[in-house]
């Protein structure tokens, strides 16, 4: 089973998380020389759980067709990954307009 773009989407929401938390993160070699953009991190993960979405949708249905090559497993595996996902990425949103609240907040 194929991981790598989930514990991509982590590690992208886990840069976001510190960047958020004014903690310094630890450059990798996706990240620009200048540091790592914000937009483009929560750009990636929306379209990675977009796709762990898709593909756990796609895999349901195949296995709802008939497929052979398709197994129980594999799809309430995938199910919950993409589920997993949605839910931290509304955790990320709620993290972010709780920031924006704050912001506009504060006294000028």
């Amino acid at each position: 089973m194929d991981t790598r773009g989930i514990d991509q989407m982590l590690s992208d929401l886990r840069s976001v998380s510190q960047v958020a938390q004014g903690k310094a993160v630890a450059p990798d070699a996706a990240a620009p020389a200048g540091g790592v953009n914000f937009a483009d991190v929560l750009n990636n993960a929306l379209k990675d759980v977009s796709a762990a979405q898709g593909e756990a949708r796609a895999m349901a249905q195949n296995f709802s067709a008939g497929d052979p090559n398709v197994n129980l497993q594999d799809v309430m595996v995938n199910l919950q990954k993409a589920n997993l996902s949605f839910q931290q990425m509304v955790q990320v949103r709620n993290r972010l307009v709780t920031a924006y609240q704050d912001i506009m907040n504060m006294p000028v």
